[in-house]
């Protein structure tokens, strides 16, 4: 997608006609997003979501790897028998924690859904924002400098964070030299 988008922005600013100006500026999303209160709060929940799944996810291994101690301690006093359902224990407890963690932290996880619900309209203001501040300023571009697409140099008379975060009514003094 990032390619694309590279490829997008090359294609648009070749094919604008050389006699017309155009009016290019940078926000760097990454951090807006950092200095926003309630991102902020939703990262401090994602994380406290993140530290519970792995926890649980943790015990069950910590379960096989007893599973496993015990075996091994024991094998040469179980029966054939057993030591079949000792390790169909095992193999079932180690099945479980890959399936916990599968629900959790894959990619259609409940991790990545509570991310996406949580951060998605936060997102949404900040593109919002964003969009607002560029059409008042008359800029014909605006790329995100915290994205794949990055500028080597870029005039800061153009970069646009400081006047998003005004838009979204945080509070813009720098400190220790800005951004």
């Amino acid at each position: 997608m990032m390619r694309f988008l590279s490829l997008l922005a090359a294609v648009l600013l070749a094919a604008a006609p050389a006699s017309a100006q155009q009016r290019i500026a940078h926000v760097d999303t990454e951090a807006v997003m950092q200095r926003l209160p309630e991102f902020q709060s939703a990262q401090q929940e994602v994380n406290r979501l993140t530290s519970q799944y792995q926890a649980e996810v943790d015990a069950l291994i910590r379960e096989a790897e007893a599973l496993e101690q015990e075996y091994a301690a024991r094998e040469l006093l179980y029966t054939d028998q057993e030591r079949e359902t000792k390790q169909n224990e095992i193999t079932a407890k180690r099945s479980e924690a890959d399936a916990l963690r599968r629900r959790y932290f894959g990619p259609q996880g409940e991790l990545v859904r509570q991310q996406q619900s949580t951060l998605r309209p936060i997102q949404e203001r900040v593109l919002d924002a964003v969009e607002t501040v560029a059409d008042e300023a008359g800029y014909d571009y605006v790329f995100d400098r915290a994205g794949e697409i990055v500028f080597l140099y870029a005039k800061s008379q153009y970069d646009l964070t400081e006047r998003v975060l005004d838009e979204l009514g945080v509070t813009t003094t720098r400190a220790g030299g800005g951004l």
